[in-house]
């Protein structure tokens, strides 16, 4: 065996931090995320304040990526994580997941409550099917790969389960029964659960053992990142097709772009509508608006099950080897592991 020691003392430590990059990754993240909660609610979507940080966030990415590859001594983020065609593709399968999980969890509240009119804690429960098969689902996945040593087919079949879910979400009508809508939302919720644990499982199998805690990192970051995403894409989505479709009612043609421009704003005006032919048409301007979303949200979906057919089979079974303190050297195992799933 061969040991080695890496100096591991406090002033090391200070001198090995990316300080310039952890700044320009900081400043850069931050700008791009802040106007993603405000657009279309503070301020609208074509304004300035949206548009100028969202471009300064996305060019200060680009920068910060520039740096990292030929600039910084020890780069926060190795770029090596992203050679890897499976790490790349997880990565990728992370931010995906996380948008539709946060697309779902924040939009179908809200056709229990504007069109179902449900109480906030009747919600909360309608939304059990969601809910309470993501972790099981994801339980479940994660002990048969610890058993079997596979997980594509978790990914596999996680992504089928969740486009086909998605898909069945456009099925959703006003006067959906509650059979059919809890159903309908099964299914999503078992394939997204599936995506948590195998996505997870791929990332750390793919990457080299020394950059596995970075890779972890990464896959809770580009996760975050896909579930702010998610609720900001799904709102365009909804604010623009919402106002599209209200012209088609006379009566409500005239507040089209004041209804259309916050989708949780319209519940307590639809709550507080007498019954009528307006409030039905109101509700099926709604329910037309997320089929929508949810007909995107399915497309993501499948876009993501096409990707994941690019991941490549490897061994779960790491060798730690770290770069801190005393690490003891041994014959590194090949990599890829043959053809299994």
């Amino acid at each position: 065996m061969n040991l080695h020691f890496v100096p591991t003392s406090f002033s090391d430590k200070l001198r090995r931090i990316d300080y310039i990059g952890s700044v320009i990754f900081i400043g850069s993240t931050t700008a791009f995320l802040i106007p993603l909660t405000w657009g279309g609610v503070v301020y609208s979507w074509h304004s300035w304040r949206t548009l100028v940080p969202l471009i300064i966030g996305s060019v200060g990415c680009g920068v910060f990526v520039v740096y990292e590859v030929y600039f910084a001594p020890a780069p926060i983020i190795p770029i090596d994580l992203f050679k890897n065609r499976t790490a790349s593709v997880s990565f990728v399968s992370a931010g995906l997941s996380g948008l539709l999980v946060w697309c779902i969890v924040y939009y179908m509240p809200l056709y229990f409550q504007a069109v179902k009119e449900y109480s906030p804690v009747l919600t909360g429960v309608c939304i059990f099917p969601q809910t309470f098969t993501v972790a099981p689902a994801g339980a479940i996945a994660g002990v048969a790969i610890t058993k079997t040593g596979k997980y594509r087919w978790a990914i596999w079949s996680g992504w089928a389960l969740a486009t086909l879910g998605l898909g069945l979400l456009c099925i959703l009508e006003v006067g959906t029964s509650v059979p059919g809508w809890i159903f309908l939302n099964l299914v999503s919720g078992i394939g997204l659960g599936f995506l948590f644990p195998s996505v997870a499982s791929a990332i750390q199998a793919a990457t080299a053992a020394e950059h596995v805690p970075m890779a972890l990192a990464m896959f809770s970051f580009f996760r975050s990142l896909g579930q702010a995403v998610g609720v900001a894409i799904g709102g365009v989505i909804f604010q623009n097709r919402m106002t599209a479709n209200l012209l088609d009612y006379p009566n409500l043609a005239p507040n089209a772009t004041a209804y259309g421009a916050d989708a949780a704003g319209l519940v307590d005006i639809i709550k507080s509508m007498p019954d009528g032919q307006n409030k039905h048409d109101l509700q099926q301007a709604f329910v037309d608006s997320l089929r929508i979303v949810w007909a995107v949200c399915c497309a993501l979906a499948g876009f993501g099950f096409l990707l994941s057919l690019l991941n490549q089979s490897y061994s779960i079974d790491q060798e730690l080897d770290s770069s801190q303190g005393i690490v003891e050297k041994h014959q590194l195992r090949p990599h890829a592991e043959g053809t299994g799933v």
